[in-house]
């Protein structure tokens, strides 16, 4: 279980158009000022950023141009840094909790900060009929990581271990692999009831005839 504090935050935010859950993976290239300064005050206090997917307006800076992200989002953790050539940062980073966004300010060098409120951990699984779907969607994304280790290991989209037993896990690898639109991976991502979203990924799979 997570212990990370539930306290209002100031948190750095990175919006894009991607979806990031709890223990997905995030690869970065940075170029921008604004997101370069954040990187290193992370990296230089052991603190999080706050990934949102854009709602509207672009990821890159522009002129004139406003970045409008949603208020659920999720906590990332830099792991690995390398620099690269004009000073760019090629960054690893993990996602730890998601957070509820109340407001947000947009600093002087363009930087969005948000006020935060993490949220707890999924609602656990109960039922019998929420258990034998965790069981399938846990198969599924089980042969996928196998066949993954066989014909690509060096692009494997997952951070080991390998949480197969935890339904909180697999439902959100599953929802990071699903053929979604943004806005449907972010609603998984939303769900705070892990048998809700176990239920909405074994509907994709058993749709798509993947069971």
């Amino acid at each position: 279980m997570s212990t990370l504090s539930t306290t209002l935050i100031d948190l750095p935010l990175f919006p894009l158009h991607t979806v990031l859950f709890p223990g997905g993976w995030l690869p970065l290239k940075v170029f921008e000022a604004r997101y370069l300064d954040m990187c290193r005050a992370c990296l230089r206090d052991d603190a999080p950023f706050g990934v949102c997917l854009l709602k509207s307006g672009p990821e890159v800076a522009q002129d004139g141009a406003v970045s409008v992200p949603e208020t659920i989002g999720c906590m990332a953790r830099i792991t690995e840094c390398d620099t690269g050539e004009f000073g760019m940062l090629y960054l690893q980073a993990v996602g730890t909790q998601r957070f509820e966004l109340l407001s947000y300010r947009v600093e002087a060098n363009g930087l969005l900060v948000g006020i935060a409120e993490p949220l707890p951990d999924d609602i656990p699984l109960e039922g019998e009929q929420a258990l034998a779907q965790f069981g399938s969607c846990a198969e599924v994304l089980e042969r996928i990581i196998e066949a993954l280790k066989k014909s690509e290991p060096d692009k494997m989209p997952f951070i080991e271990p390998f949480r197969l037993d935890d339904p909180s896990w697999v439902s959100n690898r599953l929802a990071e692999l699903l053929p979604l639109d943004l806005r449907a991976r972010q609603k998984l991502m939303e769900f705070p009831d892990v048998g809700a979203r176990i239920d909405a990924v074994h509907h994709v799979l058993d749709r798509h005839g993947w069971l």
